[in-house]
């Protein structure tokens, strides 16, 4: 199948991901999925929320939000309205439990880290790149740990990286963009660790159901992709002399 930005079927945008973007961040990570860019931004703070008081462990967490111009139209800040849309809410919580998954909190001693991922352009995709890119923001985070002898080692057991499949005339599609996802007729997010493990695989129809095969193959390409990604997220980190 022939895709209308001439990409393979099993083929990422071409991604990117720039390290230390903010230099007043503790870890900062510029990620671009072609023409969906989301800077991510790590802050530290020496203290944990009230259900983890006293037993030593930390926390990480994240926020999410769109720029008004990073799509076609303007859209309203969230805090102008007074309230976050639920659709924000679910991406933060989804980029939060997947970062959980990979981090060591018992190590972290009472500390939370929370990562911004500010939408700078949006084209399909923008969760997926988010939780990407705030990996490798989190690692350079809990690196700096590291470099100051409050820990041992790097507390993370790993990485993990997210990427959209979908199904478009009978053919499972990798990485989507905005033109590919407003049309899927099946459209899937997945997102993995390093080691192959699920965190979260969210998927629907749009229309005809789907069967047992169809997604299997989404299944199988999301994998692939993710660890084409796992790739740069390493390369990115080994540069900084992380190494994971």
């Amino acid at each position: 199948m022939q895709r209308h930005d001439g990409r393979r079927p099993d083929q990422l945008r071409p991604v990117s991901i720039e390290t230390n973007y903010l230099p007043h961040a503790e870890g900062s990570a510029l990620v671009k999925f072609g023409e969906t860019w989301v800077l991510c931004a790590v802050s530290l703070e020496e203290k944990v929320p009230g259900f983890l008081r006293g037993t030593g462990s930390g926390w990480v967490t994240a926020e999410y939000g769109m720029l008004p111009r990073s799509t076609n139209t303007r859209t309203d800040r969230e805090a102008a309205r007074g309230k976050q849309s639920g659709r924000s809410m679910e991406i933060q919580r989804l980029i939060g439990r997947a970062l959980r998954s990979v981090t060591n909190l018992d190590l972290l001693g009472e500390r939370s880290f929370t990562v911004d991922c500010d939408v700078l352009k949006a084209d399909g995709g923008t969760r997926t790149a988010s939780i990407t890119g705030s990996c490798v923001a989190l690692a350079q985070a809990l690196n700096t740990l590291v470099k100051d002898g409050l820990v041992g080692s790097l507390p993370m057991s790993g990485l993990v990286g997210a990427v959209s499949v979908g199904v478009h005339e009978n053919a499972a599609l990798l990485d989507l963009d905005y033109i590919e996802d407003s049309s899927a007729e099946v459209d899937f997010n997945v997102v993995m660790t390093d080691e192959g493990k699920f965190v979260e695989v969210q998927g629907t129809a749009e229309g005809k159901a789907f069967d047992r095969a169809m997604m299997d193959s989404l299944i199988d390409t999301a994998a692939a992709g993710i660890r084409d990604l796992n790739a740069i997220q390493r390369k990115s980190l080994s540069d900084l002399g992380i190494e994971l």
